[in-house]
């Protein structure tokens, strides 16, 4: 049997594992978690009851393979398989998402229509578009994401609905982060496509590829899926272990040859591996291997976003919860620290124990692990975000408050500043390693949705199935020009 030691069970990690098993008997397969609890960032937190997802994550893919997958793990809805008839089903949820700036509600994305214009004023809309026109007479070197939203949308819009979100998001300013993030997160979208729906001029095949309307979500949350990978995973003879952190990744004639760990009662352990599929920070990846100083320097500074969640609980009686119909809600305005607003219920009715008294959202943090904000207490966090849901005039007192949870997610966004300008360096070296796969989020140390991240992973045990050494096909993943939302044809 061929030994695979795979590093992490989030979307990316069970991913391998599982279509490892289910393609081949040759492999053993034992993947190691450092926490307690399955579907990395992707997983749904329980609290008294409602459930919280920590992120948002919507089922969709323009890849038909991830979408077949996903319902084979969980079967879509219909007259058969109805969510009051059985647990194990996604559902088919409708999108509405909203931006907040300046004290005002406006549609995501950006629509050029009459709530805008009534929004922003006459004179407002006459400067956007005229700082449009001039973005168009002159484009910026793409140096930096701030020239990259700047030659798309001018700068009058870039300075009222992507500078301070930004800047909020990463704590760093657009001009200082590289391009490669507007490249890979803001594909398709210009103001073209926003003047174009407002004067109807988009094509019938242009109106299929645009954003999604709808998507599929499993009735107890994304963490539902996940759990439910790791059974089959573990059904199939696969071996999952919590609360493993691994350590140490020891090489020998230059292949790994095994990984040293700390597991669940505290004690260091090593394992043998013939192959390693790592979705661990790749920072920490090269912090454990014995690697050159030049690549463990820009290893080392790779940055990382931290990320904050605070659910809470409000009486549904609450007129406010009438100003609430959104999956989810940008909050773009300078004015306010929050960076989104999560609707539970509006994703699953089933994610909250009450949901027709109660109303259950999150309300999410950018910050860093261990600087002031995000050293505060559960109590002065609550505190806070109720505070800036009363400035929001979203919640009238915080009276009406019934319950409230914190969580905390370390590494949640992988950054494009810093050392990242010289990542290739460090892919370069470790791909001189050919047991050594990278997948994932912060396994490629690149902002992945969901299905990228397995889609790296369906690219990586192909590649160890049929024992190619040509890892590109897993680094490429993503990089493509096309939208990220949009659907793929054919």
């Amino acid at each position: 049997m061929i030994k695979v030691i795979i590093i992490g069970a989030g979307p990316a990690g069970l991913t391998a594992g599982y279509e490892l098993l289910k393609q081949s008997n040759e492999y053993e397969v034992h993947i190691l978690e450092e926490s307690s609890m399955v579907g990395g960032i992707s997983k749904t937190v329980c609290h008294n009851g409602n459930r919280m997802d920590i992120g948002g994550h919507r089922f969709f893919s323009k890849d038909k393979k991830v979408m077949d997958w996903w319902q084979e793990i969980l079967p879509l809805q219909d007259t058969q398989n109805n969510a009051e008839n059985t647990d194990k089903v996604m559902l088919i949820r409708n999108r509405l998402s909203r931006i907040y700036f300046s004290k005002k509600f406006f549609d995501y994305p950006i629509k050029m229509n009459m709530n805008t214009i009534k929004n922003l004023g006459l004179f407002t809309t006459i400067e956007a578009g005229m700082s449009y026109l001039a973005s168009v007479i002159v484009k910026k070197p793409e140096s930096s994401l701030e020239n990259f939203y700047i030659n798309r949308f001018g700068k009058k819009l870039y300075s009222m609905f992507f500078k301070g979100y930004t800047e909020k998001l990463w704590g760093r300013e657009p001009k200082d982060i590289s391009a490669d993030w507007g490249a890979q997160r803001v594909k398709g979208l210009s103001i073209i496509a926003i003047l174009k729906d407002l004067f109807g001029n988009q094509s019938a095949e242009q109106k299929e590829t645009s954003l999604i309307e709808s998507f599929w979500y499993p009735k107890y949350g994304p963490g539902q899926l996940w759990e439910t990978v790791a059974e089959k995973f573990v059904e199939a003879g696969g071996l999952l272990s919590t609360n493993n952190c691994v350590k140490e990744i020891l090489t020998q004639n230059g292949q790994v040859s095994g990984v040293e760990y700390t597991d669940c009662r505290g004690e260091i352990c090593f394992e043998e591996a013939d192959i390693l599929i790592s979705s661990m920070p790749l920072k920490d990846l090269i912090e454990g291997m014995d690697a050159p100083q030049d690549i463990k320097s820009i290893a080392s500074g790779l940055p990382y976003r931290d990320f904050v969640t605070i659910g809470v609980l409000i009486d549904k009686n609450s007129d406010e919860t009438k100003m609430l119909p959104d999956c989810w809600i940008y909050v773009q305005d300078p004015g306010i620290k929050m960076g989104r607003i999560q609707v539970f219920n509006n994703w699953s009715p089933y994610l909250v124990k009450n949901s027709e008294k109660e109303m259950w959202i999150g309300l999410e943090y950018f910050c860093e692990e261990g600087d002031s904000y995000w050293n505060m207490s559960e109590k002065e966090w609550a505190d806070f975000a109720i505070g800036e849901l009363r400035k929001m005039k979203i919640l009238s007192t915080a009276e009406k408050v019934l319950d409230y949870h914190c969580e905390k997610v370390k590494k949640a966004y992988p950054a494009y500043f810093d050392s990242y300008e010289h990542i290739e360096d460090v892919i370069r070296w470790i791909d001189t390693f050919p047991n050594i796969y990278c997948i994932g989020r912060n396994g490629q140390h690149r902002y992945n949705n969901m299905d990228h991240s397995m889609m790296t992973a369906f690219e990586a045990v192909k590649c160890i199935i049929e024992q190619n050494k040509d890892k590109s096909a897993i680094w490429e993943v993503n990089v493509e020009k096309e939208y990220h939302e949009e659907k793929r044809k054919g």
